[in-house]
């Protein structure tokens, strides 16, 4: 089937047409962003693939079953940019990539604590420049540390497992926890209350829902532990952005590690280096020293990039085939990352 790829990138466009050539679909890659305004690009297309940034409102899905799409394959395991409920009015089915690498995102977000906790990026810049001084590189040990990790899905999983191989006390919060997590001895499950008020390393791995949104908000911050590091690699807008500035300026949060932003859309994936970047709370976190933003590069490894492949095209060919489609979003759908 001829498949219209939206919002693509060089680094994947090479791993997509191989995993589509082995199951004889054509691929139209297109740069642009799926939205309201560019949806007709699908034309001729039996399906549109989507990416994490993109918006599939209802009036994009509208337009995308006026010009023949039959199905919206997502790049991602998250699908909070889609109206399933207008997918669902349409009888356009929905595909998502559960699982692509959760070592990916988990792995990820360990570099990111280990950045921030011993200032590997002020020690590069500063010895690139021929400073070789330790002055303000000064920092701890994990072994004996707490570390929070809230979603114990797949990808908070290999995060704990990481923390405890580095000798942390890790304490987890999960609507479903994971007992083979306790059996081993990895973590300890807790309340929020608990977790925010003794965590000094807090890791979020929840997917956004009406009810995480904002789930680090003023309120839940005054009660961590002051310095507390927070690293985001989940959804952006799990946090409350400019409660964390605020926070950062009065040293309650004493590191933050992002790699999603609530305002990335039409920022992130793309190259502004000769621009003024607009978003003046962005601005003001890439300024400070204690703060490490990279731009939702959490799943940007080979393997991660070939099953997300693989998984879209299965689904494609599943399709294609009038198959039953096993990784199909429904409005009902809740799921765990």
């Amino acid at each position: 089937m001829k498949v219209a790829v939206f919002d693509t990138h060089r680094y994947e466009r090479d791993i997509l047409a191989a995993s589509a050539a082995r199951r004889g679909h054509e691929l139209v890659f297109l740069e642009p962003r799926l939205t309201e305004e560019t949806a007709v690009l699908a034309q001729g297309s039996r399906v549109a693939c989507s990416f994490v940034n993109d918006r599939v409102t209802a009036r994009t899905l509208e337009t995308l079953a006026a010009v023949g799409v039959g199905l919206v394959a997502l790049r991602s395991a998250g699908y909070n940019h889609v109206d399933l409920q207008a997918a669902a009015r349409l009888g356009l089915p929905v595909v998502r990539v559960p699982e692509y690498s959760p070592h990916a995102v988990a792995e990820h977000a360990a570099t990111l604590i280990l950045a921030l906790n011993r200032k590997i990026h002020k020690a590069y810049a500063r010895v690139r420049e021929g400073n070789f001084s330790l002055e303000g590189l000064v920092g701890f040990d994990m072994v004996g540390k707490t570390a929070g990790v809230i979603g114990t899905g797949r990808i908070g999983a290999a995060l704990a497992r990481i923390l405890h191989g580095f000798g942390c006390h890790v304490l987890a919060y999960d609507l479903r926890p994971d007992t083979a997590l306790v059996e081993a001895g990895i973590v300890r499950y807790a309340s929020l209350p608990e977790l925010y008020a003794k965590a000094d390393i807090l890791s979020l791995h929840v997917p956004l829902t009406p009810k995480t949104h904002h789930l680090v908000d003023a309120a839940a911050i005054a009660s961590m532990k002051r310095g507390v590091m927070l690293i985001n690699t989940g959804r952006g807008a799990l946090v409350d952005t400019p409660a964390l500035l605020e926070a950062l300026k009065t040293g309650q949060v004493g590191h933050a590690g992002l790699d999603v932003y609530e305002e990335e859309e039409g920022i992130f994936f793309r190259d502004l280096s000769d621009r003024v970047i607009q978003d003046d709370v962005l601005a003001r976190l890439l300024t400070l020293p204690n703060v490490l933003v990279t731009s939702h590069q959490g799943f940007l490894t080979h393997e991660a990039l070939t099953n997300i492949a693989e998984t879209t095209f299965e689904s494609i060919s599943a399709f294609e085939r009038g198959e039953p489609l096993v990784h199909a979003l429904r409005v009902e759908t809740v799921i765990r990352s």
